[in-house]
């Protein structure tokens, strides 16, 4: 006799517990990406020497000349005109130094290396951030190189060590927050060279027209107007303030302030830029 039994129930597959899968990127990884970024910019400094000649070369240079050039001239010998020049001329080498920002953006990006960084599972602001995050030891050099000649012309702040310190400082932020307006015209622009010739266009009349080399007050009337919407002006002010002085006033609020809202601004917009055209 032959016996049939019914098959024993399949047994069911334990269910498994998938990752979830989240484009999310908290602030503390992009932080760390960020930085790792700028360990790549520092990189390619060390690789490329020649990168740090605007801000080695320029500030020895810009110093001596225009000491000894305007000095006798506009501040009636060279001693009396440091205290308006070496404040001055700090702004001018630091905030120039940013322009270069935008044009090695653009370079990276006509290579594609940019179009690897968008596949990586980093936060979408860390190639811009990092690469503006190395360019501040570069303005670091700059800032110090720009002080040790000043002395070694013979310029002694008022303001003393604390001053210097608070006035490079101050310098360096606020170069940071403008990098970010060379870093959205980088990514939107056709060539490096196109980068670099709009950039230093609006930099250089900001800049000379700041009473970075010349009191303002000798200048037009409309010209000392245009200088109450020229950000360039309250930096220098509030470099003048701190090293001559150590004096922590509105000039310095208004430089801070300006910094915080370009950076909120021109930073998403960068990104975004990015994301589009990289």
């Amino acid at each position: 006799m032959t016996t049939i039994t019914a098959p024993a129930p399949a047994r069911r597959a334990a269910p498994v517990n998938l990752p979830e899968v989240s484009n999310h990127i908290s602030l503390r990884r992009s932080i760390e990406t960020s930085f790792t970024m700028a360990y790549r910019g520092l990189l390619k400094i060390k690789h490329n020497p020649e990168q740090l000649f605007d801000v080695t070369v320029q500030p020895i240079l810009f110093t001596a000349l225009f000491a000894f050039i305007f000095g006798g001239s506009i501040g009636g010998s060279v001693h009396d005109y440091l205290p308006t020049l070496i404040p001055g001329i700090l702004v001018q080498t630091v905030i120039l130094t940013s322009v270069v920002t935008g044009t090695q953006l653009r370079e990276d990006m006509d290579k594609g290396v940019f179009d690897r960084f968008k596949s990586l599972p980093i936060a979408r602001i860390s190639a811009l951030a990092g690469a503006l995050i190395a360019d501040m030891v570069r303005y670091t050099l700059a800032t110090v190189l720009t002080v040790l000649v000043g002395l070694c012309l013979g310029y002694r702040p008022g303001g003393g060590f604390a001053g210097v310190v608070a006035a490079g400082l101050v310098i360096i932020v606020c170069s940071f927050a403008v990098s970010w307006i060379w870093a959205l015209v980088g990514v939107t622009g056709k060539s490096a060279s196109g980068v670099q010739g709009i950039s230093m266009m609006i930099m250089f009349p900001l800049t000379f027209m700041s009473g970075a080399l010349a009191p303002v007050s000798k200048m037009p009337g409309w010209l000392q107007g245009l200088n109450h919407v020229n950000p360039v002006y309250y930096m220098v002010n509030a470099a003048q303030d701190l090293m001559n002085s150590n004096i922590y006033g509105s000039n310095l609020a208004w430089s801070l302030i300006g910094s915080a809202v370009v950076i909120a601004v021109f930073a998403p917009l960068g990104v975004k830029a990015y994301m589009r055209r990289a």
